[in-house]
């Protein structure tokens, strides 16, 4: 039996198995998807997956960029008071 029945052709998943969604920006900080995308990446089209493959390099840039620290959180703790 040939393997070549298995095979299919796919955008393979962008996951690194860090599962873990930023609390703020609502992304998985491993594949930076969403919880819909995640959610629908096995019934999206293969387009639909090449245009959230395409965003993906953008969204890194909100997690290289240092967000503050403690002085930050002290920021938004008193912004919400």
């Amino acid at each position: 039996m040939s393997d070549t029945v298995w095979k299919r052709d796919e955008i393979e998943s962008p996951c690194i198995k860090i599962c873990v969604v930023h609390p703020e920006a609502r992304l998985c900080t491993g594949c930076l998807r969403s919880i819909d995308e995640i959610g629908a990446w096995s019934r999206m089209t293969p387009d639909a997956r090449r245009a959230v493959m395409a965003e993906l390099p953008g969204r890194a840039e909100a997690f290289s960029k240092r967000r503050g620290g403690r002085a930050a959180r002290l920021a938004r703790g008193r912004a919400t008071d």
